[in-house]
């Protein structure tokens, strides 16, 4: 569910960026196919990586993370 979060979380941001899944993957060191993989939920990404992200998308480190204080609330 976590992993679901976060990657739902990184696409929507690098949408907003405006970055392909193509640019952002070569930014971060990774395939495509395995940002695709946590863009979707089926791999659980390290915080080491989830800081990686937040810098190249220039959004804070939190704005990734589902927290309890989040949930139920939209």
């Amino acid at each position: 569910m976590e992993e679901e979060v976060c990657g739902r979380r990184i696409r929507a941001f690098r949408k907003l960026k405006g970055y392909t899944q193509e640019q952002l993957a070569k930014q971060l060191g990774i395939s495509v196919s395995i940002l695709g993989e946590i863009e979707r939920g089926n791999r659980k990404p390290t915080k080491d990586f989830m800081q990686l992200v937040a810098e190249q998308l220039r959004v804070p480190l939190h704005e990734l993370f589902p927290t309890e204080e989040n949930h139920g609330m939209r």
